[in-house]
């Protein structure tokens, strides 16, 4: 048994934004601080894990094996959680050895690495890929990238209702719609199920669309059974993942200074670019109110070194 307590129920604060091209808008929008659930295990990844880490435990598993970049904070969020919760984690890693910061930590917890280089790890979709990892560790229990599928959804369909809960601190009644950064569309797949069409939710990639995340988000809703669900994917990749220009990162800065939320330039800054975007071309009704979600990843910024 490697299950966290049941007491362990990461708990996000809603907060309304403030910034000026909203008042202007006539847009209101409420960020819910997935960063702010835990030093360590932060941001979506916990909701992402926790449907994979049952599975494992029914399963009589020791601990998890999974994949990530250098610089993943899957992984960062997975390696802290075995320390927690001791339980044993390995990592399989994209490229070729390097030290990050997130590297470091990963070691610091205790995550067993392995480094695959670029063409092992774009194998990884391949059928067969789990079978020599799955020998080597019999014991482990095989996770996707990034939490990923319709387990990593479902956990996160929670995110619902922690915002019914604290709607009413903000004075709404309801909301119309969720916007989010995408970087595998798990996340939003599983916030696409527990809505069942009742309110939109926007993603904004992080990738580009070669990267698969419409197919996989429509995977996840077909699987699980979902026969309308009401999405929309918009390409906030800024030419590529981990792009970013001086129009980013400005924003950023003055987004930062603004409302004193640390964001990053990966998922949370593009995200919150492209609604900014979207507000000023009249996407969305005047007197509409959107749910932000900072999915966290800011331990990523540390070792971060932009590709303009």
């Amino acid at each position: 048994m490697f299950l966290p307590p049941n007491h362990w129920l990461p708990q996000a604060p809603l907060h309304p934004l403030h910034l000026d091209w909203l008042t202007t808008a006539n847009i209101e929008v409420a960020i819910l601080r997935l960063d702010q659930i835990d030093p360590l295990i932060s941001g979506n990844k916990w909701f992402k894990l926790i449907e994979h880490l049952k599975a494992a435990d029914q399963a009589g598993a020791q601990g998890i094996i999974s994949l990530g970049g250098a610089h993943s904070n899957h992984l960062h969020a997975l390696a802290a959680a075995g320390k927690r919760f001791n339980f044993k984690t390995v990592g399989l890693l994209r490229g070729h050895p390097q030290e990050t910061p997130t590297v470091k930590d990963l070691q610091a917890f205790g995550m067993q690495l392995h480094w695959l280089g670029y063409g092992g790890y774009r194998a990884r979709h391949e059928p067969g890929f789990w079978q020599p990892w799955q020998a080597q560790y019999p014991d482990l229990h095989p996770v996707p990238e990034g939490g990923g599928g319709l387990r990593g959804a479902h956990g996160c369909m929670q995110l619902k209702a922690m915002v019914l809960e604290q709607l009413g601190h903000l004075g709404w009644s309801d909301y119309d719609g969720w916007w989010l950064a995408c970087g595998t569309g798990t996340t939003l797949a599983g916030l696409a199920l527990v809505e069942a069409g009742e309110h939109p939710v926007y993603g904004a990639l992080a990738v580009p669309d070669d990267h698969g995340v419409a197919h996989q988000v429509e995977s996840i809703v077909r699987e699980a059974g979902l026969q309308e669900p009401v999405y929309e994917l918009f390409d906030a990749s800024r030419g590529g993942f981990a792009k970013v220009d001086p129009l980013l990162l400005d924003f950023i800065g003055q987004t930062e200074q603004a409302t004193g939320i640390p964001l990053e330039p990966l998922y949370t800054g593009k995200a919150l670019l492209m609604l900014k975007q979207q507000v000023e071309a009249g996407t969305f009704e005047k007197g509409a109110r959107l749910i932000f979600i900072h999915t966290g990843g800011l331990q990523g910024r540390r070792g971060f070194h932009p590709k303009t």
